[in-house]
């Protein structure tokens, strides 16, 4: 497996950006592309800092665009308590308010896979794993900048296996990514949550998608037999791994086609609330919709480690098997057009 390597030039090709080699139609201006009316999420996140007491607010709150906004990390390591107020540190009309400016921004499903997220921790704990280390409650809710009707500010979302960023400009939302519902283990095969399948469409739709290829087209899709354990693109990456790789959408057949657009809302749209799940879903379907790439990483057997990658004009998708049973599976959805509220 060969890993592209990060092209750190921003060149502007007729109203687009050229990313490596590939072309984001419209993406010079796409910090100024809105999703839709931060509104909500602004007042939401209001009430949320003007609950919180002095000490509280210190903690949740960090510069724009600085070191912490840069630096998002869902893995565990090196710690896995992240940036800002945890649920676990806030009193119950707190932990209200804090789910409150998630809605506003989530959509029921959205909150469900999150709540998922966290719930395995205790799994883990329960089964020995990371004891006294791990709790569903050690998720960290920040706000970097002023949420205010002008000028640039984000919120995170932040902890073992979770990242949810949306950056908001002079009172509109213009970026949903980095996101990532990572997991581990992905089916709870024991315990009070046994049954609890966390990814279940992400896996599911991309084994069905590679198994549903002809083998010639398996061949072109599968660009190696070993799985990928990671995700490529992490802070400060985001962009290095945008260049085309796999099987070409213009050769899938329209069933085939149905299923790369549910893998990829799944990832995009399907978490967020309406309209921005709207918004988003147009979003995403810029660009040469043709030449959307499909690449699989490692066999396609059931409960043995796997990898894929979809990659379009503007985002790439990334899922990775950290365990040989693919129950530890690490995700991301890139915007490649406004990465974390900025083109730079």
């Amino acid at each position: 497996m060969s890993h592209d390597q990060p092209d750190r030039r921003r060149v502007l090709v007729a109203g687009g950006v050229l990313i490596g080699a590939t072309v984001i139609p419209g993406a010079a201006g796409a910090a100024e592309t809105s999703l839709g009316s931060a509104a909500d999420l602004t007042a939401r996140t209001r009430a949320f800092l003007a609950g919180l007491d002095p000490d509280k607010r210190k903690a949740a709150t960090f510069a724009w665009d600085g070191r912490e906004w840069r630096g998002w990390n869902y893995f565990g390591f090196p710690s896995v308590t992240k940036p800002g107020l945890r649920l676990e540190q806030m009193d119950v009309a707190q932990k209200d308010l804090a789910w409150a400016l998630l809605a506003s921004v989530m959509s029921p499903e959205g909150l469900k896979k999150a709540k998922n997220v966290m719930t395995l921790q205790d799994v883990l704990m329960e089964l020995g794993d990371g004891a006294g280390q791990r709790s569903s409650e050690r998720f960290s809710f920040a706000v970097y900048g002023s949420p205010g009707e002008t000028g640039a500010w984000g919120f995170r979302l932040e902890g073992h296996h979770l990242h949810q960023s949306i950056a908001v400009r002079d009172g509109q939302i213009v970026s949903v990514s980095p996101s990532s519902f990572s997991c581990n283990p992905n089916r709870v095969k024991s315990g009070r949550h046994v049954g609890l399948v966390t990814l279940q469409a992400e896996e599911a739709l991309a084994r069905r998608l590679i198994g549903d290829l002809s083998p010639q087209l398996q061949g072109k899709a599968r660009v190696s037999n070993t799985p990928i354990d990671n995700i490529l693109s992490y802070a400060g990456r985001e962009r290095a791994n945008a260049r085309k790789a796999g099987l070409p959408a213009s050769e899938l057949s329209p069933t085939q086609r149905d299923l790369i657009w549910q893998l990829i809302e799944t990832y995009a749209v399907d978490h967020l609330s309406s309209p921005l799940a709207t918004a988003q879903k147009a979003r995403v379907r810029l660009g040469d919709r043709e030449a959307i790439h499909f690449a699989w990483y490692g066999p396609n057997t059931p409960e043995r480690a796997f990898g894929y990658r979809v990659i379009g004009d503007g985002f790439v998708i990334e899922l990775g098997s950290v365990d040989p049973a693919a129950q530890h599976l690490h995700t991301i959805y890139h915007d490649l057009g406004n990465v974390l509220g900025r083109l730079g």
